[in-house]
């Protein structure tokens, strides 16, 4: 049963992650990795097929948007340099 309800909880706090904003999101989805798969393997989640589905579902999503908030980030920071050399150069 502990491990019914350690599975529970991880889906339940990766669907309130998946409601929050784009940073917030991000932050806490590398907390949730590092709590919930860094020290247990995927295979250890015991849930019911339609919560397993779910938890499918989310970690797709969530792969694809942390690839975009990644280039997202990288051009942010790129376009943070081109304007600190403007403003250095001017």
């Amino acid at each position: 049963m502990e491990r019914r309800d350690w599975s529970i909880k991880a889906l339940t706090e990766l669907i309130y992650i998946d409601s929050l904003d784009d940073f917030e999101r991000a932050q806490a989805l590398v907390k949730w990795v590092g709590e919930y798969l860094t020290k247990h393997n995927i295979s250890e989640f015991d849930l019911e097929l339609d919560d397993l589905k779910r938890l499918s579902e989310l970690f797709y999503k969530n792969i694809t948007f942390l690839k975009s908030y990644k280039d997202n980030t990288r051009e942010e920071l790129i376009n943070m340099k081109k304007m600190k050399n403007f403003l250095l150069h001017s």
